[in-house]
């Protein structure tokens, strides 16, 4: 149904953007927020507030669940050895004392995704709390997960940038650099191979976010097509038009 009303609401913009001089972009701006209202049923604070509070409440759920003990390690998040490694682990399996490698590597890589992933929620809140009127109208009549899009495009180099030091005590307090330090010896040490040292934090840090960006998807698209999701008043109303 908001596909619908979306594609109507941008013939319609653009029909009245023909009939409009170059200088109006304010009357064209004007024009789109009246009409998404009109739509919707809903004020601009209402959007405003209502999107801010969808994704919170997204923001929270993935945070919750993923730094709980074990959230990643036992979720569909769960963070694997990365792919350039595989080979690596495979060889070290078979020097005394490695056999276990992928096991240990996968418990800490998981336990310090779900350490860091702690830090996320002052990055998200402040990006949350910038977002415009004119964010919420474009990002109510988008796509499922519009609102995990722009929250994604606003925060993840910063999350990222804010994640590393974190990642890296992180796979510090589990022992699980040294560890790599230990198995890349190992490997580097078997007649023949060819030399490599992968690095474990870039790759734990991309896969934890997209943990945490993938969950908070999963739950905008349930605010959006659940009723049973719009667990407030403000949600109610302003996504009850989609149905």
């Amino acid at each position: 149904m908001m596909k619908i009303l979306a594609t109507r609401l941008t013939i319609l913009t653009l029909l009245t953007i023909g009939l409009m001089p170059v200088s109006g972009n304010a009357q064209i701006d004007d024009l789109f927020n009246k009409t998404v209202k009109a739509i919707t049923g809903s004020s601009d604070g209402e959007i405003d507030l209502g999107l801010k509070q969808a994704l919170e409440f997204g923001v929270k759920e993935a945070v919750d669940k993923l730094s709980a003990d074990k959230g990643y390690f036992d979720s569909p998040y769960k963070i694997l050895v990365p792919e350039e490694a595989r080979y690596i682990v495979s060889k070290v399996k078979m020097v005394p004392g490695f056999q276990d490698v992928e096991k240990q590597l996968l418990d800490k890589m998981n336990k310090a995704a779900e350490i860091a992933a702690k830090k996320a929620t002052p990055i998200f809140v402040d990006a949350i709390t910038a977002l415009t009127i004119k964010d919420a109208m474009n990002i109510l009549m988008g796509e499922n997960d519009a609102a995990t899009r722009y929250l994604e495009t606003q925060t993840r180099t910063s999350l990222y940038t804010a994640f590393m030091p974190d990642i890296q005590a992180a796979l510090d307090e589990v022992n699980a650099r040294e560890y790599w330090k230990s198995v890349i010896t190992a490997y580097n040490n078997i007649p023949f191979v060819k030399k490599a040292n992968p690095q474990l934090d870039d790759h734990v840090n991309k896969k934890a976010l997209d943990g945490l960006f993938s969950l908070i998807e999963v739950k905008e698209e349930k605010i959006r097509t659940d009723q049973s999701q719009r667990t407030t008043d403000l949600l109610k109303n302003v996504f009850s038009k989609q149905d």
